[in-house]
């Protein structure tokens, strides 16, 4: 056959497009968005643990008491004297009948019917009543800002959760002793789960093809039939020398807690065809 007939036949032959790539898969970890162990700085006995492991929790609520007894008592003290009004009002009276008494002096003493020494007695007293005031007034609030002092060391004795979670694990059990700074110092550990952070490490070839805000396809290893669709958090922008690798942090919603954590996972990243 000769070169014509060959390129003929070459040329009669289909060309087909190169297939579309497909979305690169890697290695990634669903973990808690966030693990605490939490404690007080206030040392002592745990008188209650309310909640165990599994429990769900809403931020702000009460996870574990200390014994207060002592400390209540010194707050109930300080918030009584705050609120005394009697040497206040025994100091307005003095000032109310010195001042009576020294108009009365003042005037006599104008008509050089009284001596001005018996006047100037009566400002000396009159002036010592206003301070008594000012020192009553200066007292009471010295006392509202013990009762504040004292409020705030009773407040450190009761453990609350920072977050909407799970209760992870419960480390300290009621009647041990509570010391900080000891090997245990915390009493429960908390997980936030909803949402999930989803740490993947890619390669370094492929740095720039995620997007921040972009949609991920994540799946389990627990339930590979059931893929998430999660949203990029945010990404390394240093890689790390040693592995050629950066890590790009993901976050999947969990609001029904569903989705188990501490799990192996891949993350589909959505990859145009050059």
């Amino acid at each position: 056959m000769t070169w014509p007939g060959i390129l003929a036949i070459g040329m009669a032959l289909p060309v087909h497009a190169a297939p579309p790539t497909a979305p690169a898969g890697y290695d990634c970890l669903i973990e808690p968005a966030q693990t605490v162990e939490l404690g007080t700085p206030a040392g002592g006995l745990i008188e209650k643990v309310l909640v165990q492991r599994g429990d769900r929790v809403k931020r702000g609520q009460v996870l574990a008491t200390l014994d207060s007894h002592a400390e209540q008592a010194a707050t109930d003290l300080a918030r009584y004297k705050s609120q005394l009004t009697g040497p206040t009002q025994m100091a307005e009276a003095k000032i109310e009948f010195a001042d009576r008494k020294f108009s009365r002096r003042r005037d006599m003493a104008a008509e050089k019917l009284m001596s001005a020494q018996d006047r100037d007695d009566a400002e000396a007293e009159l002036r010592g009543a206003r301070a008594e005031l000012q020192t009553a007034k200066e007292n009471r609030e010295v006392s509202r800002l013990e009762y504040t002092q004292q409020s705030a060391q009773l407040a450190l004795r009761t453990v609350r959760s920072p977050f909407d979670g799970v209760v992870v694990d419960q480390i300290m059990w009621p009647g041990e002793i509570l010391e900080p700074g000891a090997t245990r110092h915390a009493i429960v550990k908390v997980a936030r789960v909803d949402p999930l952070r989803v740490r993947v490490v890619m390669p370094m070839r492929a740095f720039g093809e995620p997007k921040p805000g972009a949609t991920v396809r994540v799946t389990s290893e627990v339930q590979p039939g059931k893929p998430y669709m999660a949203r990029v958090a945010s990404i390394d922008r240093v890689i790390d020398a040693a592995s050629g690798t950066f890590v790009v942090l993901l976050d999947i919603p969990n609001g029904t807690l569903d989705v188990p954590s501490g799990v192996k996972c891949k993350a589909q990243f959505a990859v145009t065809a050059p």
